[in-house]
């Protein structure tokens, strides 16, 4: 009877002991947070004309639990476009962002950038890029917000050193837009982007496909995309980093998660 009691303590004691397994990356279906609203851990920042890891003018910061890019710091933006790299790559997944855009946009930024950045998926590894390099080679998702006034979609695709095929073709223009709505004013919005390795990309707004393409891939009209394709072992893109945007107008991310898919 005692032997029987001490056995019931010994396995009480070690529930509440037993390190948990929630929340664990590595665990197969939950999502990663890659953003862990407290600080920039697991992200490096590359901005144009300054080197890795140098978070020139504090452009991207944590402040109320919000991944925020902010250009308080900048006299001017001079075309200091920034990416913030997170530290893994990845080939299967499903990304989910949540943004908004605020503010005023940065002086000196170019007007197509008016409420604009994006998410870069697939992208080149931010240690090889120039210091002077303005964009990664990547397949940009294209964010968006209204100026008040007209159409203007969101979660559209850019593609700055690569291609994609649409409709069962090469697509060679640099972007194309989603079917979204038009999302006006500092309000939330929720994407998620199912990227299956070089065979579908399709971007989500609220569960709903907005666009939907194949075959992410190299430009080989580019030099640095065909440089970049010699270490890649060929023209297609099947993995990649993951990185956000500074391209002169402030926003918030209020989640960055991902849940990695089954290959298969």
């Amino acid at each position: 009877m005692r032997v029987t009691y001490c056995l019931l303590v010994a396995a009480v004691l070690c529930s509440f002991t037993r390190p948990s397994t929630a929340g664990d990356p590595a665990k197969k279906g939950e999502w990663i947070q890659l953003f862990n609203g407290k600080d920039l851990t697991g992200w490096k920042p590359k901005i144009r004309y300054h080197e890795l890891g140098d978070n020139f003018a504090n452009t991207f910061r944590v402040e109320d639990g919000l991944l925020k890019v902010r250009y308080d710091g900048y006299e001017k933006f001079n075309d200091t476009f920034g990416h913030l790299f997170y530290e893994k790559e990845f080939s299967h997944y499903i990304l989910r962002v949540e943004y908004r855009f605020v503010g005023e946009q940065c002086p000196g930024g170019p007007g197509w950038a008016l409420r604009n950045s994006g998410m870069m998926l697939h992208g080149e590894a931010p240690e090889g890029m120039a210091k002077d390099q303005d964009f990664p080679a990547s397949i940009e998702v294209q964010i968006l917000g209204g100026d008040g006034t007209h159409e203007r979609h969101t979660m559209n695709l850019c593609t700055p050193g690569t291609n994609v095929v649409m409709n069962g073709k090469l697509f060679l223009p640099h972007c194309v837009s989603s079917t979204s709505k038009t999302y006006h004013g500092e309000q939330w919005v929720v994407t998620e982007t199912e990227v299956r390795g070089n065979t579908v990309m399709r971007h989500k707004i609220d569960g709903v496909v907005v666009l939907e393409y194949t075959q992410p891939q190299l430009d080989d009209r580019e030099a640095h995309a065909r440089e970049l394709a010699k270490k890649n072992g060929g023209l297609m893109l099947d993995h990649g980093t993951i990185s956000l945007q500074s391209e002169s107008h402030p926003l918030d991310f209020r989640k960055v998660e991902l849940l990695v898919l089954d290959p298969k």
